[in-house]
């Protein structure tokens, strides 16, 4: 990047940061606003109150080494997604009342890349759920976007670590999705490290974290080949099923339509600027006939809490006015008393900052700080 361009780049994000640190005028222009996305001043109130106390929590629970504490499998991306809830509420490495644990978190994810670029370092064996195989490509494409949204706000030393690792990371993903495919149809999705005995080459929930960390390396001025993308898309629009008007895990196997899977892919879409396309437009009909509201019958809550919110801001209008104040008051209203979510049984090895971290991210939406997120 050139340095005209970065210093843009770290200007835009702390006049984004400044909305909620300090500067009272623009935070109380941001709440009378009278768009689409507008809230109450109660709501936010309701909703400023839910994320300091989450952040608080978050602060907690951070270990010597920077990371969030997780189980193994689950580093560095867990301590990505929790980076991002910082980021996403408008906090910056090395300023304000979080800046020291921001920083400390980052130099932890940049400990984690192996030589060949991959932001995962546990020895990749057979495949077995929730084991290095399964959860290695996960861990790597969430640190990777996070590093590229945090690409800009770093300084010194580490902000040319960053850089270093975002370019080597970009060139694994890459690598993974040229692999060979057996099945025509699933070209430029990705899958698994290790396919041993998997019917398919490419699911939507793995390509739809690729594409969110190329398209937010591609917005900070990385160079992220348009093939690559375009690749990418195609696979997100076959896993599109029209019989039931939103989206599978897989096209080949797992042809699962979930509330996470549903909001996935419009997010995927919305990554091409094709939110306004027909397939985006169902699938959200579809996820807004789902039960976030009541906060249970909902499979992985939090993580179809996460994709769903960001995919009903990307379509806005009143996909948004309708599921976003019911999600809102589910989340405050079960957000226990020091600060946390509770888990379900899917994600309970994970620990409760992952819970935390996503319900944030999934909160955060209408603050419009992380470009990754913004319409």
């Amino acid at each position: 990047m050139m340095r005209g361009s970065l210093v843009v780049l770290f200007i835009t994000h702390l006049m984004a940061a400044s909305q909620l640190l300090g500067d009272d005028a623009r935070l109380q222009e941001r709440r009378t606003s009278t768009s689409e996305y507008s809230l109450t001043t109660l709501q936010w109130e309701k909703l400023d109150g839910s994320i300091d106390r989450a952040l608080e929590y978050l602060a907690t629970q951070q270990d010597r080494d920077g990371s969030f504490r997780t189980i193994d499998v689950g580093q560095p991306g867990v301590t990505s997604l929790c980076l991002l809830a910082f980021l996403s509420a408008g906090h910056v490495p090395d300023e304000g009342p979080y800046g020291k644990t921001i920083s400390r978190a980052i130099d932890f994810v940049l400990s984690k890349q192996r030589e060949d670029g991959l932001l995962f370092d546990m020895p990749i064996g057979a495949f077995r759920l929730n084991n290095p195989a399964h959860t290695g490509i996960y861990n790597h494409a969430i640190a990777g976007l996070m590093l590229s949204e945090v690409y800009g706000m770093g300084q010194g030393d580490q902000q040319e670590r960053i850089r270093e690792s975002v370019i080597k990371a970009c060139q694994f993903t890459f690598t993974r999705q040229g692999f060979y495919k057996r099945h025509p149809e699933e070209q430029g999705g990705w899958r698994y490290l290790n396919l041993y005995r998997q019917q398919s080459d490419a699911d939507l929930s793995i390509t739809s974290w690729q594409l969110l960390f190329l398209r937010s390396a591609r917005n900070a001025e990385f160079d992220i080949p348009e093939k690559v993308i375009n690749d990418a898309m195609e696979y997100v629009e076959g896993c599109y099923d029209p019989r039931r008007g939103s989206f599978m895990y897989c096209i080949v196997a797992g042809r699962d339509t979930t509330p996470a899977m549903c909001g996935a892919g419009i997010v995927s879409l919305s990554m091409g600027g094709r939110h306004d396309s027909p397939e985006a437009q169902n699938a959200g009909e579809w996820m807004m006939r789902q039960r976030f509201g009541s906060y249970q019958g909902v499979d992985r809550y939090h993580y179809s809490a996460y994709y769903c919110s960001q995919a009903a801001f990307q379509l806005g209008s009143e996909y948004w006015s309708k599921f976003y104040p019911p999600l809102m008051n589910a989340l405050v209203d079960h957000q226990r008393p020091d600060g946390s979510w509770d888990l379900e049984h899917q994600e309970a090895i994970y620990g409760n900052v992952y819970s935390t971290s996503l319900s944030i991210l999934a909160l955060t939406p209408p603050y419009q700080i992380l470009p990754i997120y913004q319409r």
